[in-house]
């Protein structure tokens, strides 16, 4: 039997295992983007819990935020949605915008803290004869309306974050994802020639 022969051979039985061969390295693949999937989403909660954190415990949130979205815009499966009744944005910085809320109250409390003891001063400068305060009372609220520090509202949407996961990923889950589907499509090649070759034995 000469080389040729041989090599012919080989190939015929590499032809017939073939489908077979794609199937079990589909197969692990497969497996291994599953638990890289699932690895990818894990570790996204955890990225997301220490944000809250963070937040709840005024810790470095812009730190963690960054972290957060650095993951989630780079790996594929981290969805930060847990469902259809999810709060959105996933991602709101609830004691955050309290404290602030909190900060800008106190600033204003103090910034008028003496406005009234001054309108007093102020109209009772300007009509020291009303002793009745028939004319004092409206220039009272005149001066605090007009010089009082108003408390402005803090606008939302500047502490809630929604990051977008991609379709794929050059990592772990991505690559093994494409390497399953190029083994699912060279066994079903295999399978079909391997039909076909058969079909045309018979006729």
């Amino acid at each position: 039997m000469t080389k040729t022969n041989q090599a012919r051979r080989v190939f015929r039985k590499f032809t017939k295992l073939a489908p077979f061969y794609c199937l079990v390295i589909a197969v692990i693949f497969g497996v291994t983007s599953i638990v890289a999937l699932r690895h990818n989403n894990e570790h996204m909660q955890q990225l997301k819990t220490a944000v809250f954190q963070a937040d709840k415990n005024n810790g470095n949130v812009t730190q963690a935020l960054d972290n957060l979205q650095a993951y989630v815009t780079a790996h594929m499966n981290t969805n930060l949605s847990t469902g259809t009744g999810s709060v959105y944005p996933p991602i709101q910085l609830e004691y955050t915008y309290m404290r602030l809320e909190q900060a800008q109250e106190q600033s204003v409390l103090a910034s008028n803290s003496g406005l009234y003891t001054a309108a007093q001063v102020y109209c009772q400068r300007l009509d020291p004869y009303d002793f009745s305060g028939h004319n004092r009372v409206p220039c009272i609220e005149q001066y605090v309306t007009s010089h009082g520090v108003k408390l402005s509202p803090i606008p939302v949407s500047l502490y809630e974050f929604d990051f977008v996961s991609p379709s794929w990923s050059p990592d772990l889950a991505g690559w093994s994802l494409l390497a399953t589907a190029l083994f699912l499509i060279l066994a079903g090649y295999f399978v079909l020639k391997l039909l076909f070759n058969i079909y045309l034995k018979e006729e």
